[in-house]
């Protein structure tokens, strides 16, 4: 009896564990917490040739890009521009958020798969090894930037996430904060000698199926990013 009580435990203590694996999305079950789909990222640069007055002053919508890959640096410094934390001890981080709620998260697209930033240790997660620019860009009512740019940012509210308690207007707030976290984004990209673009007239639908979003999270923009052509 005692073997037959312990071999159950055992059996649902690995089907909890593959479930902590595992995440829903419209697709289906897609791995997610996997340590080996896990890229740690350079430490972000805090001091940059450029500042931030440059930076506003010759920012531009760009839409023609070389084909020139980004590096893993680069890619680490847009994401930690976009969510970064930069105060360990309180979990704060580079955009401003109503009661730190912080119900944004960032993907990311680039020829070899789609990664969501992980600000906790500013690592990429690869959920997937295909290249999902086309479907982001038929999504995007064919618009030919996020086809062509070597990285599509594409920022996503998690509902679960949204403050509550502030007289209905949760969701100005996460609007405000995806607004903030775009132009992190936008000056950092010219800070580093790139250019993007802010693409608002997705499809969210064919967005977040693109993205096989698990359900409760929703495509607010995206940003293409690359090297101006």
């Amino acid at each position: 009896m005692k073997l037959k009580v312990m071999m159950i435990t055992v059996l649902a203590a690995a089907g909890v564990v593959l479930l902590g694996m595992m995440s829903w999305g419209q697709g289906g079950f897609r791995f997610s917490t996997v340590g080996e789909n896990e890229i740690t990222l350079p430490r972000p640069n805090l001091k940059g040739q450029v500042s931030v007055e440059e930076a506003m002053a010759k920012r531009r919508s760009i839409r023609q890009f070389a084909e020139k890959d980004l590096t893993l640096a680069q890619v680490g410094q847009l994401a930690w521009a976009a969510q970064g934390i930069t105060e360990q001890k309180r979990g704060l981080r580079t955009a401003p958020s109503a009661v730190a709620s912080y119900p944004l998260e960032i993907y990311m697209a680039k020829k070899d798969g789609l990664f969501r930033y992980i600000p906790q240790g500013h690592k990429l997660m690869q959920l997937s090894k295909a290249d999902l620019r086309g479907a982001l860009s038929e999504a995007a009512r064919g618009q030919e930037s996020v086809k062509i740019a070597p990285l599509d940012i594409v920022i996503v509210e998690v509902k679960s996430r949204v403050p509550t308690g502030f007289a209905g207007k949760g969701e100005r707030f996460v609007n405000i904060e995806a607004g903030h976290v775009g132009e992190n984004i936008h000056l950092q990209a010219v800070a580093m000698g790139l250019g993007s673009v802010t693409v608002g007239a997705a499809d969210d639908a064919l967005t977040a199926k693109a993205l096989n979003l698990p359900e409760g999270e929703t495509p607010l923009y995206m940003i293409p990013v690359g090297y101006p052509k």
